[in-house]
């Protein structure tokens, strides 16, 4: 047996949702806890994201909107199965659906404020059986992270969204230039912003709200021990069963015992630019959102002592543009909603549409990669239309004037006519006059007979322009009305979405299917539950949570019966 420098009941790697979920668990049964964290700052690419749960069934939705065998059913009509997706199986998703509200009620029960995401944000392939038109998602209340005692403020890592506003709100404000309810929101929010900074409080909002609080619910409790820049370089292995890690304390190496579990939680390889060589080449950190902490340390680490990585070429694409201060942008602009809002289509390099624009985020950046296989898409164009610009926003742009650094830089491509946007961006004029002919057609049919968008799912309208009567004019809107423009579309990301895989216990598994002794994994450190598909929002967060709870429930031996 190895020896230690000190010990702790649980060791956990990474400081994400799932690791805090996990803390508060075993802080409930009574054992210790520690915290690595790789960075100088707390909460991961948790803190950074939208911080969005898809848990299905949940307390917040009302009596008879959802039930376990219904989102078991959608998830088995959108989730392959097979040997290319490892991560997930009808047993690994029944075991998401049935423990996922269990965990949210639980994490609700030690003081951490939740609420229902949106009460319409539909799942992303709500025509199949199963699905909710309503909505499954549920956020964190906005958190004043002044709360969080000892510093630890400071120590928050900054989210996307530093406002007092809800995520419901918060998806009404840009229709702000054309709506007077989007226009309260944004004053009320305002206000609220200032009455803050005059009374010294800080809000925050999306996923720093959630791990702010997550924060305070363990720090309250005494859950765990938390550290900050202490990066996990080895994972110790004992016959089969893992004992500790080997961590760094001063600069020095440090190792830490477990005794009932390790929990790897470290994030994915967004960062790392060789292991998207390697797992995903038509992809660039520069194009992605990710932590620079995230460079799949872990993943391989777990991969020397005999974990099985899969569905490494899976992430959770962020369509991205690059307009003037893109490289540099804390969160880089999307472009997730232009191409679904009427009077815009997105185009490869040759000028012909290839995809329903009103999909999700993750199956834009899907298509367009496999599409890139085929012609030239990456990056693609997006193409509007004056009415498009006057009516909605477009990367900062929330009314209709156009900033001239937008011109200047050459970033937003302009001409009169659609034959001169075409020589501008370098494509045959007869091919995007023939395109652009095609879909005006179908707008005139009120159909479009190529990828349905807007005739599929109620999903697309949600995408397009919601002060419309729900129905197709939602998303489908000519594009007739000069000047002409185009912006370029690149495949981002959030993260990565693939690694080691694992059992409906979170613990990892050998190549031989058996599972290591005390050693578990949660997050985007783990192949995906969802294998290549992203259901609805929050598919990312809300397993996170739920397998890191149902790891730390496994190690320390305990029931739901034991929790209530």
């Amino acid at each position: 047996m190895a020896d230690f420098d000190e010990t702790f009941d649980w060791v956990v790697v990474g400081s994400g949702a799932g690791s805090m979920s996990s803390a508060l668990l075993m802080a409930k049964a009574g054992k210790s806890v520690v915290i690595l964290e790789k960075a100088d700052t707390f909460g991961g690419t948790t803190a950074k994201s939208g911080g969005i749960m898809w848990i299905p069934n949940n307390s917040f939705m009302d009596a008879g909107e959802d039930s376990t065998e219904r989102s078991i059913e959608y998830l088995n009509a959108v989730v392959k199965d097979g040997p290319d997706f490892p991560g997930t199986s009808p047993e690994r998703r029944s075991t998401y659906v049935v423990e996922a509200t269990k965990m949210v009620d639980f994490v609700c029960a030690q003081g951490v404020a939740l609420e229902r995401g949106s009460s319409f944000w539909p799942d992303y392939y709500d025509e199949l059986p199963g699905s909710v038109k309503t909505s499954r998602t549920v956020a964190a209340r906005p958190f004043n992270k002044k709360e969080l005692p000892g510093g630890w403020a400071k120590k928050l890592r900054q989210g996307f969204l530093e406002l007092p506003i809800t995520t419901d709100d918060g998806l009404k404000i840009p229709n702000m230039s054309r709506d007077w309810a989007a226009r309260r929101i944004f004053a009320k929010t305002a206000l609220k912003f200032v009455l803050g900074k005059v009374l010294g409080q800080h809000w925050v909002s999306a996923g720093a709200a959630l791990q702010g609080r997550m924060l305070k619910a363990v720090l309250e409790k005494d859950a765990a021990d938390i550290r900050l820049e202490s990066p996990v370089n080895e994972v110790i292995i004992d016959g089969g069963k893992a004992v500790g890690v080997v961590t760094e304390k001063d600069g020095k190496p440090w190792r830490i015992g477990a005794d009932v579990g390790i929990l790897m939680n470290a994030g994915g390889f967004g960062s790392s630019q060789p292991m998207r060589d390697k797992y995903m080449p038509k992809t660039k950190v520069a194009w992605s959102n990710a932590i620079e902490s995230n460079t799949g340390d872990m993943h391989r680490e777990l991969e020397r002592v005999g974990g099985v990585l899969a569905q490494m070429d899976q992430m959770v694409g962020l369509p991205g543009t690059r307009s003037p201060g893109w490289d540099e942008a804390y969160m880089k602009p999307g472009t997730q909603n232009v191409g679904a809002k009427p009077h815009a289509i997105q185009i490869d390099q040759s000028g012909e549409r290839y995809m329903n624009e009103a999909s999700s985020y993750e199956q834009i950046c899907q298509d367009m990669i496999e599409r890139d296989a085929i012609v030239p898409a990456v990056p693609s164009w997006i193409i509007m239309d004056s009415q498009y610009m006057k009516k909605f926003p477009l990367a900062t742009k929330m009314g209709s004037r156009i900033p001239k650094a937008w011109r200047e830089s050459g970033w937003l491509k302009e001409a009169g006519t659609i034959e001169g946007l075409a020589e501008v961006i370098k494509i045959k004029p007869e091919k995007l006059r023939a395109t652009v002919d095609r879909w005006n057609g179908f707008v005139d049919k009120g159909l479009d007979e190529d990828f349905q968008r807007g005739n599929d799912r109620v999903y697309s309208g949600w995408l397009g322009d919601t002060l419309l009567p729900e129905g197709p004019s939602r998303t489908l809107g000519k594009i007739e009305s000069g000047p002409f423009y185009a912006i370029d579309v690149i495949p981002g990301d959030v993260g990565t979405y693939g690694g080691v895989v694992t059992d409906c216990e979170a613990r990892v598994l050998q190549a031989d299917g058996t599972p290591f002794e005390n050693l578990y994994a949660c997050g985007v450190t783990t192949a995906s539950p969802m294998g290549d598909v992203y259901p609805g929002a929050g598919a990312s967060i809300g397993p996170s949570m739920t397998f890191g709870w149902i790891a730390a429930k496994h190690a320390a031996g305990l029931s739901n019966q034991d929790l209530t």
